[in-house]
């Protein structure tokens, strides 16, 4: 027992001693309440940074907003884990963002009742064909050539989203997709994608490969989104110039297509420059990496210097994407032009790829454009490249070329291939829904 008592003072009255109390039989002791309110004080700082982290400010009218919020943090996120890796000179912080990407994503072929699914090569370039089920009325099937996005470094397809939407373009067209998987940034650059693109085709479009996939010379489309929608658009150009092609392509469909590197200041670019998930310095950045570029050129290209009026070679090709002429007025609003006069001519001779139409289909000559087929090009309202696709919609047109613009108000860039869960989007299903419905009339 305690041996602590009290002290006799003036008047006999005792005072505690100084000796610590003794608690009852099972009362928390202090230190564990101590405890308990650090680690919730730690908690709320986490739950707040984590919120800080996540949150950014967007448009009310844009699609499932605090879902878009955490995939771009997410993605952010893996962003960040790249860069530390390249940072300790362990990997290219590309090729460490796409081993997270495809990690995570990575789907086998697999085939089902209603799609055959197979993994094989095109003139030694990977594809994956999809098969959809034969119409008894039609012996031979339609075909859409797909290239997937993915700023010519990123993704594969074979990543889950990527297969999803091929297969339901195959069952619900009844058609063979081949989607092909082409090499990325930082292991070929411009214009290797291309050339792997355009050996995949040809081969497909020769008359035995054709006949062993049971499909119509005459309906054969080729389709992309994003980079992919640049690679279709650099490809379907091409295609329409070489006369030793039998078999020509029916249609071409650009899913919010990037198509060109002269101007980072179009309306799109100056509304959505941080509008997840492709803000216009992550754009610059993706152009940088194609051409296999000076990181040091990204501030003064976001702000027209390697376009400015003393930079003579950009000079004769700068009408062709005016868009105060090429945009509607709902469009352009009261954003204005970034013209500089004087900039940095040494980018453009450094990185003459920027002012080849192979890498920026929307800046090819009018004769080219009138030879394209049908096109569909889809564009969304969030998203820094909307006005490419606007603008190659009205040259095309002013070509005589048919065009179909389908416009989402609520969209963003790479919307389409969020359709399942936990990146299911309202308006990836809808996009992709009138994108296949557009085909299954078109093609």
């Amino acid at each position: 027992m305690s041996s602590c008592r009290g002290q006799k003072v003036a008047g006999g009255l005792r005072v505690a001693s100084r000796c610590p109390l003794r608690q009852p039989a099972g009362a928390p002791s202090r230190g564990l309440g101590g405890k308990m309110r650090s680690s919730c004080v730690l908690l709320a700082a986490l739950v707040a940074l984590a919120a800080y982290y996540i949150y950014i400010p967007l448009p009310s009218s844009i699609s499932d907003p605090w879902k878009l919020m955490l995939l771009d943090a997410t993605f952010r996120g893996a962003q960040q884990v790249s860069n530390m890796i390249h940072y300790l000179g362990l990997s290219h912080h590309l090729l460490a963002l796409n081993f997270i990407i495809v990690s995570f994503g990575k789907k086998s072929a697999w085939s089902s009742a209603q799609v055959k699914v197979t993994d094989t090569d095109f003139d030694g370039v990977e594809v994956r064909v999809f098969e959809g089920p034969p119409k008894p009325e039609e012996p031979l099937k339609r075909s859409v050539v797909y290239i997937h996005g993915g700023g010519w470094a990123l993704a594969s397809a074979k990543i889950r989203y990527y297969d999803e939407l091929c297969t339901a373009m195959a069952e619900e067209l009844s058609a063979v997709i081949v989607s092909i998987e082409y090499r990325l940034v930082p292991k070929v650059y411009f214009p290797e994608q291309i050339n792997d693109v355009v050996r995949a085709t040809k081969y497909f479009l020769e008359p035995k490969v054709l006949e062993k996939y049971m499909v119509d010379p005459g309906r054969i489309g080729i389709s992309g989104d994003s980079a992919g929608g640049n690679l279709a658009a650099a490809v379907g150009q091409q295609f329409t110039q070489d006369a030793s092609l039998k078999n020509k392509l029916k249609l071409q469909a650009l899913i919010y297509p990037v198509l060109q590197a002269l101007d980072f200041n179009t309306p799109s670019y100056q509304q959505n420059m941080n509008t997840p998930i492709l803000p216009r310095y992550v754009m610059v950045k993706y152009w940088v990496d194609y051409f296999k570029g000076n990181y040091d050129f990204v501030q003064a290209m976001i702000v027209n210097n390697h376009t400015s009026l003393d930079v003579e070679e950009a000079a004769a090709l700068r009408a062709r994407l005016n868009w105060t002429s090429l945009l509607p007025a709902s469009i352009i609003k009261n954003y204005k032009p970034v013209v500089q006069t004087t900039g940095n001519a040494g980018i453009v001779r450094e990185l003459p790829q920027l002012l080849d139409a192979r890498s920026a289909p929307l800046i090819a000559d009018q004769a080219v454009l009138q030879d394209l087929p049908k096109t569909y090009i889809l564009t969304c309202e969030h998203d820094v490249l909307r006005d490419d696709g606007i603008m190659y919609a009205k040259r095309l047109e002013s070509a005589g070329v048919e065009v179909t613009l389908d416009y989402f108000e609520d969209g963003f860039h790479g919307c389409m291939i969020f359709t399942s869960w936990p990146t299911n989007f309202s308006v990836g299903i809808r996009t992709r829904n009138s994108y296949i419905n557009w085909l299954d009339q078109n093609l």
